[in-house]
């Protein structure tokens, strides 16, 4: 088999998963497959050496090592189900151990001064109303963005919204954000015929996610926040605070919309670091040995 020939049985590959996987991930895989290329020759070449002598090469760190892994481990299953190889060449390749970074979180008392600090800017109303919603159901600016009018009852205090996937969920919200939204729907929503999103720019067509980020990091600039306060920071910390106040860990994943209840368990460390703080801090015998 010509090296041509293992090219075209990876141009497969990405016809087949371009299917079902983002254009992103194609390309990538792409790129990492066509570096993969260059060490294997014919397909009797696809070996374990092969794959190490490319990941010493090319994956000079261990996330780019992990995703050129992973990229590799996926062509290979292509492979196997088409019966071309009758074994793994990255069965015995393990892949590099990456601490998983804990997400920001504000504390209480900050999320306290970013929304109770008064009104700023040009429209505070819809503002406002973009931070309650955000801190208060732990959206994501995407489905920030993606709310329609007809997706909020305030009466029920709930938004049904579409989270990653396009999974639909109901998330919940407390009165003080649904006041904020009471008001700003009321009086303070300019939209123009037929819009149907909830929060709208001076035009009166729908919000795009970096005008949420940008005014979710000008509240927070006013209050005195760190510069890196972002919607993500706020979801964080609906979850850390719900952790903190009793929730349970499978409520907060629904909450949030997890698919996984290993992506919400992050918040637990969250937590726990939150409480050895605290020890740290306020317990006599803390700092003595």
């Amino acid at each position: 088999m010509s090296a041509s020939s293992f090219d075209e049985l990876i141009q497969g590959f990405l016809d087949r998963i371009s299917a079902t996987r983002s254009p992103h991930t194609v390309r990538s895989y792409g790129s990492d497959l066509s570096q993969l290329s260059e060490h294997v020759e014919t397909l009797s070449d696809f070996n374990e050496q092969a794959v190490r002598r490319w990941l010493r090469e090319k994956g000079k760190t261990p996330t780019t090592r992990s995703r050129k892994l992973s990229a590799a481990r996926s062509f290979v299953q292509h492979l196997l189900d088409l019966d071309l190889i009758k074994e793994d060449p990255t069965e015995g390749i393990e892949a590099p151990y990456r601490r998983k970074k804990l997400p920001k979180a504000i504390s209480q008392q900050q999320a306290e001064a970013l929304l109770d600090q008064p009104s700023i800017g040009k429209h505070p109303e819809r503002d406002r109303a973009i931070l309650e919603l955000a801190y208060g159901a732990g959206l994501r600016a995407s489905e920030l963005v993606s709310v329609d009018l007809n997706s909020v009852d305030l009466s029920r205090r709930e938004v049904h919204v579409k989270g990653k996937g396009n999974k639909e969920r109901a998330a919940v919200f407390g009165q003080v954000c649904a006041d904020a939204l009471r008001t700003y729907v009321a009086g303070h929503r300019e939209a123009e015929p037929g819009e149907k999103a909830l929060f709208v720019n001076p035009k009166g067509r729908r919000l795009s996610a970096r005008s949420i980020q940008n005014i979710i990091k000008k509240w927070a600039r006013e209050a005195g926040l760190p510069d890196d306060v972002s919607p993500h920071t706020l979801r964080h910390s609906f979850a850390t605070h719900l952790l903190d106040g009793g929730a349970d860990l499978k409520t907060v994943q629904q909450l949030l919309g997890h698919e996984s209840l290993a992506t919400t368990q992050i918040y637990t460390h969250i937590s726990i670091e939150r409480l050895r703080e605290a020890v740290a801090k306020a317990h006599p015998k803390s700092n003595k040995s």
